[in-house]
C-alpha cells in the first residue's frame, strides 16, 4: 500500500508540473513549489525514514527506483540465460507454445555445453518413427478400483484463492479440451474447478474441502467430495518443495468470503496451514489413513506429495509398506526448488532436497523394496520444456506436472508480486481491477495448446533417441558435465535392482 502511495504521489506531481506549466506557467509552477515544499517539511519531520529526513523530496526517488528495479533488471539487465527463478529462454519457450507462435531458434544455442552441470540428452543415428499420440500411464495399484488414465504432462497444484478465480477456471477448461488433468491445491474443490477437466483432489495439513470444526479431517466431508465425477485421483499433501515442514499460507488480502466458505476458515485472516497433518505422525498411520481414503473415496487412487527430507523417514514408509501391505498408487516427489506464492525465505531457500536427487532417491528406494511396481511415481519441479520431461521419465518419474509453466502460459510475465494480491496479469490476485484482465475465453486455449505443443516436441525428442516407448527411457540416456568429463547418469547413480533393499537395509540408507 505504502509502495502504490508513493508511486501515485510521484506520478501526480509529474502531472500538475507538465499541466500547470501548460495551462498556468505562473500558477502551475508556484502550485507546484507549495507541494514540494510541503512534501520536504514532512519528510524532515517524519521519523520512519532515515533517507527522506536526510534527503526530503529527492529521497522519494530511491524508494520509486526500488519498487520499480525487478522490471527493469527482467526488461533491461538479464540475459536470456540467466533470468531467477525462470530464465527468459524458457518464459519464451512457454509463451511460443502457448500462443502457436514461432517454434525454431537461430543461430545455435545460447547455452555454454561445457560449463559445470551442463546436462543434454543422447540421441540415435536410428531414430524411431514419431508417435501420433503421446502414450498415456495408467494409476492405480493393485486395491485400486478406478484405476485413471493420465497424461504424462499435468497441472500441478495450485489453490483458488492464491490464483484467481479466473485463473482457475481457464486452467481447467484446458485440462478439459486437452485431456489432462488439474490439481486442486490444498485450498479445496471450488466451483472455477468444475468446467470437466479431470481433477486431483489436493488435501493438506488444513484439511480444506473435508474439514471438521476443530480443524482434524472430517470422513462425512470427504467422503462427499471424493464422490465427485471430475476427482478422478486424490493427493494427501505432506510438503511441498518450497516450503518443506512448514504450512501453507493464504495472505489475509487473499481470503476473500467465498474462499473462506470453501475453505472452512474465517474470512479476512491469513490462513496458516499446520505443518504436519493431525490424522497421523507416523508411517503407519499415513498408511491408515491412505487406506481410510481408498475405503471413502470407493477405490480412487490415493496418493501423497512430499519433498524428501530425512531419507531415513521415507524408508521407514517403505518399509511399512512392506510390512502391512497397503501401497499408495502414486507418491509425488517435489524438490527444494519449487514456486510457491508466499513462504519464509529461509525455507524456500535451504531446506528440503534438490529435486533432482529427490526423485533418484524416490525411485531407487521404491525399487530397492520391491514396490515401484505397483506405485507411479509423479514429479512437479521446474518442468516447463519437452527436455525436463524427457528427463524426469528418464530418471525414473512416470508423469509431470508443472505449476509456473502453466501460470506462464496463462500470461503471468514473473513479476514476483504472487503474495502482495498486485498480480498485474490477474493470474495471482483477487483484486477485481487486475483479475479482470485475464480473459477465460482467450487463456485457456493457451493452456492447451501449451500442453499440447510440448507433448508434440517430446514426441520429437523420443523418437531422436530411438525410443518408440516410454519404458525405454533410461538414465543411460541424460548426460552430465561432471569435472569437465560427460557421465551418464547411469553411471552416476546406477540403478538399484529391484529387492535389494529387502534384505539388506544397509544399502537403503546410503
Amino acid at each position: 500500500m505504502r509502495e502504490a502511495i508513493r508511486f501515485t504521489f510521484i506520478c501526480l506531481l509529474i502531472v500538475l508540473l507538465i499541466v500547470g506549466t501548460i495551462l498556468w506557467p505562473v500558477y502551475g509552477f508556484v502550485c507546484f513549489g507549495i507541494i514540494i515544499f510541503s512534501v520536504g517539511i514532512y519528510d524532515i519531520v517524519q521519523k520512519k525514514h532515515t533517507i527522506l529526513r536526510n534527503f526530503p523530496v529527492i529521497g522519494h526517488m530511491r524508494y520509486f527506483l526500488e519498487m520499480i528495479s525487478p522490471e527493469i533488471h527482467q526488461y533491461f539487465i538479464e540475459s536470456n540465460t540467466d533470468g531467477k527463478p525462470i530464465d527468459r529462454n524458457h518464459r519464451t519457450y512457454i509463451y511460443q507454445r502457448a500462443k502457436l507462435q514461432r517454434e525454431t531458434h537461430p543461430f545455435g544455442t545460447q547455452l555454454n555445453v561445457e560449463e559445470e552441470n551442463y546436462k543434454w540428452m543422447q540421441h540415435s543415428i536410428y531414430p524411431s518413427s514419431i508417435l501420433n499420440e503421446t502414450p498415456r500411464v495408467e494409476v492405480g495399484g493393485p486395491d485400486c478400483k478406478q484405476k485413471y488414465s493420465s497424461s504424462i504432462f499435468n497441472i500441478s497444484a495450485m489453490s483458488y484463492g492464491a490464483l484467481s478465480k479466473n485463473a482457475i477456471k481457464a486452467l481447467n477448461l484446458g485440462a478439459k479440451a486437452g485431456n489432462f488433468s488439474h490439481n486442486t491445491g490444498e485450498g479445496g474443490i471450488s466451483p472455477y474447478h468444475l468446467n470437466g477437466g479431470d481433477l486431483v483432489y489436493e488435501v493438506g495439513t488444513g484439511y480444506f474441502g473435508c474439514r471438521a470444526d476443530d480443524g482434524s479431517f472430517s470422513p462425512e466431508k470427504f467422503e462427499k467430495i471424493a464422490a465427485t465425477k471430475e476427482v478422478k485421483m486424490i493427493e494427501i499433501k505432506i510438503s511441498q518443495g518450497a516450503k518443506p515442514g512448514h504450512g501453507g499460507v493464504l495472505p489475509a488480502s487473499k481470503n476473500n468470503e467465498e474462499i473462506a466458505q470453501i475453505r472452512g476458515v474465517k474470512p479476512h485472516t491469513a490462513v496458516l496451514s499446520p505443518p504436519g497433518h493431525s490424522a497421523f505422525n507416523d508411517a503407519e498411520g499415513l498408511l491408515r489413513f491412505v487406506q481410510q481414503m481408498r475405503e471413502l473415496s470407493n477405490g480412487k487412487p490415493i496418493g501423497f506429495k512430499l519433498c524428501i527430507g530425512s531419507k531415513s523417514e521415507f524408508i521407514k514408509i517403505c518399509e511399512k509398506m512392506v510390512e502391512t501391505g497397503i501401497k499408495p498408487d502414486f507418491i509425488t516427489v517435489d524438490g527444494a526448488e519449487g514456486g510457491t506464492g508466499a513462504a519464509p525465505i529461509d525455507f524456500s531457500n535451504y531446506v528440503g532436497m534438490p529435486w533432482e536427487k529427490g526423485l533418484i532417491f524416490t525411485v531407487d528406494t521404491l525399487r530397492g523394496f520391491n514396490l515401484k511396481k505397483d506405485i507411479k511415481v509423479i514429479t512437479a519441479t521446474k518442468i516447463f520444456t519437452a527436455f525436463d520431461i524427457f528427463k524426469a521419465l528418464s530418471l525414473g518419474a512416470d508423469i509431470c506436472n508443472s505449476a509456473r509453466g502453466m501460470m506462464l502460459a496463462l500470461g503471468c510475465i514473473q513479476a514476483l508480486r504472487c503474495d502482495s494480491n498486485k498480480c498485474p496479469t490477474g493470474v495471482a490476485t483477487n483484486d477485481p481491477t487486475l483479475m479482470r484482465g485475464l480473459v477465460v475465453e482467450d487463456k485457456w486455449k493457451r493452456v492447451k495448446n501449451y500442453h499440447e505443443q510440448t507433448l508434440e516436441d517430446f514426441r520429437d525428442l523420443l523418437a531422436g533417441a530411438g525410443c518408440d516407448t516410454l519404458e525405454k527411457l533410461n538414465r543411460a540416456l541424460i548426460f552430465k558435465n561432471i569435472n569437465h568429463e560427460n557421465k551418464s547418469y547411469e553411471s552416476i547413480h546406477p540403478s538399484v535392482e529391484i529387492g535389494s533393499f529387502i534384505n539388506n537395509l544397509a544399502l537403503a540408507e546410503r
